[in-house]
């Protein structure tokens, strides 16, 4: 500091944590499935689908499941979280699909979590009760106004624009 020269100051960011938040889009039937866990393991992306599989569809015999390639997006989550039967039970139930590198917009989940951002998760939220709850009534409000995703990408322009990830 010298006379004459206002004080500066620099904002220092204090980070007080991190929470994820997995997601689950039924487009067509408005329907959206969410859990807050603090980490974003193998595990929990395990026990997340568990939970699909055997509370939100438990008379679905194949679930088709459309995401990104994340590392914890893989079979091998299910053998790291369960035994071999129970992973292989869950697992029979599953069918897997990954969408293109640099095409989130390909993911229904990732739009969906684009307004979850705009509506609910837009500012720093410090405590994992009050985040579970906000998410929670975005998720009941969002699924009881059946907010659908209208999807008008057709396979003819899916192939147009992604020709060149073809070989």
């Amino acid at each position: 500091m010298e006379p004459g020269i206002p004080e500066k100051y620099d904002y220092e960011y204090i980070r007080n944590g991190t929470a994820n938040i997995f997601m689950a889009v039924e487009f067509k039937a408005g329907k959206r499935v969410t859990q807050i866990t603090k980490r974003r393991t193998m595990v929990d992306f395990a026990q997340f689908v568990r939970m699909l599989v055997d509370e939100e569809y438990p008379d679905v015999e194949n679930i088709q499941l459309v995401m990104d390639n994340l590392n914890t997006h893989k079979e091998k989550s299910f053998y790291e979280a369960f035994s071999e039967e129970e992973a292989e039970r869950i697992l029979s139930k599953i069918e897997f699909h990954y969408t293109p590198k640099h095409a989130s917009w390909l993911n229904a989940a990732e739009i969906e979590i684009n307004v979850m951002d705009i509506e609910c998760t837009d500012r720093r939220i410090g405590d994992m009760e009050i985040l579970t709850h906000e998410v929670t009534a975005w998720t009941r409000r969002r699924n009881d106004d059946e907010k659908k995703i209208n999807w008008g990408f057709t396979r003819g322009k899916a192939d147009k624009k992604l020709s060149k990830y073809y070989v």
